[in-house]
């Protein structure tokens, strides 16, 4: 049973490595080395409160997101969801889950960024409304940059009518 996402702790730092390493294996090869989440300090990360996790209530991890805040920019870091778990719509809730963040937070920027010859990322954040800033090296890595505005919420304000308080 999958419990809703939430903030991780301690004790998920080893399912969190487990589970971004298998989502990543598979680009290692195209890429021709480890993609950068396969190499970041996840105890660090989990103790500066930033990766959040969908989880069974067994503890197993089936999605990782890292976000970052940014000036008024919610950076997304990662978004990892395991093999066995992807085409399911996981994905796609941690990315909503990361607009729901920002919002939360009065922030209305989204970015990220993703390894150039991960085309099936990039063709999966153009569909959920992401669309591409740049193209650069960065830490060693050929990345794409996208972005996507929050919705902002709106208030329609009406003129009083009689009867209406």
């Amino acid at each position: 049973m999958i419990d809703s996402i939430r903030l991780a702790q301690s004790s998920d730092c080893g399912a969190v490595i487990a589970c971004v390493g298998q989502a990543y294996t598979p680009y290692v090869a195209r890429i021709g080395r480890e993609p950068a989440p396969m190499n970041a300090d996840y105890a660090d990360l989990i103790a500066r409160a930033t990766v959040y996790v969908v989880a069974e209530s067994t503890g197993w991890v089936r999605g990782v997101l890292v976000l970052k805040r940014q000036d008024d920019t919610l950076w997304i870091e990662n978004v990892a969801v395991h093999p066995d778990h992807q085409r399911h719509g996981l994905g796609r809730m941690l990315l909503q889950f990361a607009e729901q963040h920002a919002r939360a937070a009065g922030l209305w920027e989204l970015r990220l960024y993703t390894n150039e010859l991960m085309i099936e990322n990039i063709a999966f954040y153009r569909r959920l409304g992401y669309a591409e800033v740049e193209r650069r090296d960065d830490e060693g890595f050929r990345r794409v940059f996208m972005r996507k505005d929050v919705v902002r919420p709106t208030v329609e304000i009406r003129e009083p009518r009689a009867g209406h308080g």
